[in-house]
């Protein structure tokens, strides 16, 4: 699998991936501000994806935004067909790898451990995995669901990365 740097043509795909979660984190499709955020981040090049090998679609993506020192990995969605795959951490990995300037800290807002999607998406083991640590809880999400960001520092030396992973 290979990540790339997203364009503009993957935004149909984007879609397809918000429209997956959207019982998760409410409606987004529809949403002119999620799609002004999607074209925003594509065009800073700070959107990234694994497109599928059909060229039909995508995998996942992810939005990093933010700057040194803290960076905010602001979406990351993979497609429930490829759930457990790597790919979500093969997002995260290329995103970190882009990091330049360390130390820095990567966090992201996700579900608070008592909400019933952190169980459902995943999303919270998978970070932790990833050695992410929680930090303080953040305002309720759309749902009224606890939410709480999980952090994780980045030392200078890159090549001891967990992150990594075989290209």
């Amino acid at each position: 699998m290979i990540v790339v740097t997203a364009e503009p043509d993957d935004l149909a795909g984007f879609h397809a991936l918000a429209a997956e979660v959207e019982p998760w984190f409410g409606p987004m499709v529809d949403d002119p501000g999620f799609t002004a955020a999607l074209d925003k981040a594509i065009g800073a090049r700070s959107a990234l994806c694994v497109r599928r090998d059909d060229g039909q679609g995508l995998l996942g993506g992810l939005l990093l935004g933010g700057g040194y020192p803290v960076y905010r990995i602001g979406w990351l969605v993979v497609a429930g067909a490829a759930r457990r795959g790597g790919v979500g951490r093969a997002l995260v990995a290329e995103a970190v790898r882009e990091l330049m300037q360390r130390p820095c800290r990567v966090e992201v807002l996700t579900f608070g451990a008592d909400h019933p999607a952190a169980q459902a998406s995943g999303a919270r083991a998978f970070y932790e995995q990833l050695g992410f640590r929680p930090g303080e809880p953040a305002p309720p999400g759309p749902d009224g669901g606890s939410r709480q960001w999980l952090r994780r520092t980045l030392n200078s030396g890159r090549a001891a990365d967990p992150l990594q992973v075989n290209r």
